[in-house]
């Protein structure tokens, strides 16, 4: 019984390896090497539950981002897809219009769409920075001025979703309220606003396509379009 703790970690040294590498020691060594399948599920479910935060997470703070030509339905959707998810909803035309205490078309017509391109970038950058849980639709050239498609898709925890109609159902749609869309409020005829849609939407779907969705709308309804989203992005 040596009080010297040197020669005392050596006798511990030397029983510990006689026991391991024994016959004694058996038992302990198939502990340690055997596989154990409650350790395995332990561990897959760790991981499952990382996994489903992690998504849980990213979905708490997720900006859903409506793009697509005037009259495609962006806002209509947007405030449908919010109230399912339990989001805010943002018209980034309406949202400048509070900012700026004015109509789009009175923007348009006193200060120009150079003005109005400068400030919905900008516009665009403060919803982005300042919100979250939040549908967001866009204008129809939001995403085609500046770097704004850039923005988008540089963000961190935005899916953006590109709601693609035909130029006939566009033409349908817009014929009747071409008075509050200051862009093709000037167009007189049909055929007009045909060739206008046509141009407009074959330089705008380079940014359009760009989208990390994207969902068809002609012959659907609002619900068929809500529900194609949801099983996209959830």
């Amino acid at each position: 019984r040596t009080q010297d703790p040197n020669i005392k970690s050596v006798m511990l040294y030397q029983l510990s390896y006689q026991v391991f590498f024994s016959n004694e020691g058996a038992n302990i060594k198939r502990l340690i090497y055997k596989p154990n399948p409650f350790l395995f599920i332990f561990l897959f479910f760790c991981c499952l539950n990382s996994y489903v935060f992690k998504n849980q997470f990213i979905r708490l703070f997720m900006i859903i981002i409506l793009i697509g030509y005037m009259g495609s339905g962006k806002s209509t959707i947007g405030q449908k897809l919010s109230n399912i998810n339990g989001f805010d909803f943002i018209d980034l035309d309406s949202f400048i219009e509070k900012k700026e205490v004015t109509t789009v078309s009175e923007l348009f017509k006193s200060k120009g769409e150079i003005y109005f391109r400068k400030i919905e970038s900008q516009y665009l950058k403060e919803v982005l920075q300042f919100n979250n849980n939040t549908v967001l639709a866009l204008g129809g050239g939001t995403p085609c001025y500046g770097a704004n498609m850039e923005t988008i898709l540089n963000h961190t925890n935005v899916k953006s979703v590109y709601l693609k109609a035909s130029i006939p159902q566009l033409v349908e749609r817009l014929e009747k309220e071409k008075s509050k869309r200051p862009l093709i409020a000037h167009l007189k005829s049909s055929e007009a606003l045909v060739e206008f849609i046509g141009k407009h939407l074959f330089e705008r779907s380079i940014f359009y396509n760009q989208s990390h969705v994207i969902i068809s709308v002609d012959n659907k309804t609002i619900d068929d379009i809500v529900d194609a989203i949801v099983m996209e992005l959830f």
